[in-house]
Parts: C-alpha cells; structure tokens; sequence
C-alpha cells in the first residue's frame, strides 16, 4: 500500500508533470518570473470558470482577504462580522485594519456561519460580513446576501477552501463559490483543491471600478508605474506559480470529483455508526472535500485515537482545536455575540481525515477499519 498522506501531492504532480514541467520551463526561459503572461491568462481562464467578470491574483489568502478589506476603506473601530470558527487568517485581517471583529456562532450541522446569528450581531458600526465556506462546504449565501442588502452591509467570501463548489439558490439558480459576493477571496496554499507549489491567492468581483482598486491596492497603490495613488501593498502571484495553476485549473473538477468519491467511501463505513457523525452535505451546495471532518460522540477519546491511527501510519488534523474567540491575540479588540455553543461544542469533538485527489480503495479501506478498529 503506498503511504497515505493528508495530502498527496506527489503523485498529483505525476500524472501532470509534463505540462506543469513545460509551462515552468518557458517562464524560465522567457525571464518573465513577475508580472508575466501566465498571471494575465490565469487570472482570465479563472474568471470564466468562476463565472466572475474579474480575478486579481495575489501572493497569497491572507493578503486577498486583506486588500479586500482596504479596498472597502474600513476605519478604526468598524465592526466585521465573522465566525470564530474559521483559520486565524480569516479574522487577523481585521485586526491588522484595527477594525473589531465579531465573532458569531456556527451552523453545527455544516460548520459555516448562521445567518441568524449574523442579524443578533448587525449593530450601527458594522460594515462587513465574512462568510467563511468551510472543509468545501459553502456557507448559506442567500439569507447572508439578503441580510447584507436589508442593512447595507458589504459581504467578503472567504472561498479559501472551497474552490470548485456550487451554491444553489432556492430559484434553482446556481453560481461557483466565490462568486456570490461583492468581493471573494481564494488562497493557493498547495494543499487547497487547487493549490500551487508556493504561495498564491486572489480576489474577484464584478464591479469594474472596484477591480481597479483592488488592482492597486495589491500593487503599492499605483495604476501607473512610480505614480501612487493609493497607501497599498506588495501582493503578487509569480508566473511559474501562475504558470502551474493554469495546467491544475483545468483539472480542478475532476479533483472535485475524485474528493467527493472519497468521500463516499467515507460516508459509506461510518453510515449510522452511534459514535461517528460524518460531514453533512448541505442542501443548498456542492461540497468540494476540501477536508473529511468527521464529529466524534463524547465517549470516543480524540486523541487517544490519533495516537491509535498514528501507529497505523494514517496522519489526521485538527482543524481547529481552539477557535478564533479564544485564541490569546483576542483576549481584548474583539465582541462576541452570544455564547458560541456550538463552536465551543465542535472545536473539541472534530477529527480530519486524509483526503485527496490520489486516494486508492485500498488506503481508504485501511483508514476506515482502523478508525472502526478503535471507535467500537
């Protein structure tokens, strides 16, 4: 059996490696290593697959999510509404803008942010909704866009970590994750669904002129070179990684496919186990597998059966075992808005999986019996 990965990367890259070896080559030999033809093109090919009229790419999802949030010119003290169970990025960026984050509450059932939460935590100074698609699940966007249209309230798509999927709308209506919003935001990070081989993000929207900011946000505010008019950054994609994520954007559904076949497995041991809750396939969406998060009952000792399925050789991950309200860096600067339950209840019962693009029956028989072996 080969050796089972969080992620393997290494044998995606072999099925792909002549064009992915080819398209480096050229940047190498063109000397085109910032700002080259590869960035344009992707940013263009991305664009019409997220059906969005326009992709700014960046260094990275931090970065995206940030210049997102200058571009809205938030001041000191404007509150972003946001989940606290989400990656540290998602809420250091508003800190960083010494803006307030607010920290509600999560669907338990899909992990991603409650609209109804959101409409307790709207108060005079809020400006931003970031909701969070997360594990390859989307948040449920329709309530959350009509929320933000009743108040006037701008929503940032934090698309980190579900590239791929769809939302559909009651109409029946369907967009692409990090499509829906004024402004999303992706990352790169080489184990996303698509991932580079470094650092990489971007940013899309429709507004025409909010582009053009964004654009000069990411590049020291200028739109002409040595003319800036804006306080902005340093945030770009290199070519030989734009390069890369040209030939893996091509192959992005049927990494989407290979997940959710994964999953299937998945979903197929644990099915009705007493002590196992697997991932909840939202109505509304199409879930990308990003991570396998199962939710384990509170007779299962978590780590004892990492420990169990370290000695198996099968890795797993905690994602994320203290949430964002809790973290020392927001003991001051941050409102929460109710009692979290169900993040306080999630953080310690959560346990993920490996999942990948490159996942054979019989790794996946492996971890399942293992997993089973131990949670009787």
């Amino acid at each position: 059996m080969r050796k089972i990965e969080m992620v393997d990367l290494k044998s995606q890259y072999q099925k792909i490696k002549p064009a992915i070896d080819i398209g480096i080559q050229e940047v190498i030999d063109n000397a085109s290593f910032i700002a080259g033809k590869p960035v344009q093109d992707f940013a263009i090919e991305l664009a019409a697959y997220a059906g969005v009229k326009n992709v700014i790419p960046c260094a990275n999802g931090t970065d995206a999510l940030q210049i997102a949030m200058m571009a809205l010119d938030l001041q000191p003290g404007d509150e972003v509404i946001t989940p606290s169970y989400t990656y540290f990025a998602t809420v250091e960026v508003i800190a960083l803008l010494k803006c307030v984050p607010v920290f509600v509450d999560v669907n338990p059932e899909t992990f991603t942010i409650d609209a109804a939460e959101i409409e307790k935590a709207i108060s005079s100074k809020t400006k931003v909704i970031v909701p969070v698609h997360l594990y390859g699940q989307a948040a449920d966007m329709e309530p959350i866009l009509a929320l933000a249209l009743k108040h006037n309230i701008a929503v940032v798509e934090d698309n980190a970590q579900a590239i791929g999927g769809d939302y559909i709308f009651k109409s029946g209506k369907s967009m692409k994750n990090g499509s829906m919003a004024l402004i999303s935001t992706t990352s790169f990070f080489p184990s996303k669904n698509l991932g580079c081989y470094g650092d990489g993000g971007a940013i899309f929207t429709n507004d025409d002129q909010l582009a053009l900011k964004l654009k000069m946000i990411a590049n020291h505010g200028q739109r002409v070179k040595y003319y800036h008019d804006l306080i902005g950054c340093n945030s770009r994609l290199d070519t030989i990684q734009a390069s890369i994520l040209r030939v893996k954007l091509q192959h992005l559904d049927e990494y989407c496919l290979a997940r959710r076949v994964a999953a299937d497995y998945y979903d197929k041991a644990f099915a009705n186990h007493p002590k196992i809750k697997t991932p909840v396939r939202a109505s509304y969406a199409n879930h990308v597998y990003h991570q396998y998060t199962i939710i384990l009952s509170d007779d299962v000792n978590r780590q004892a059966l990492i420990d169990y399925l370290q000695q198996k050789e099968i890795p797993t991950m905690l994602y994320y075992p203290l949430a964002c309200h809790k973290q020392k860096a927001f003991e001051k600067g941050a409102r929460i808005v109710g009692n979290l339950k169900n993040t306080e209840w999630l953080s310690p019962r959560v346990l993920s999986l490996p999942i990948h693009t490159e996942m054979d029956e019989e790794q996946l028989n492996h971890i399942t019996s293992s997993v089973l072996e131990f949670v009787k």
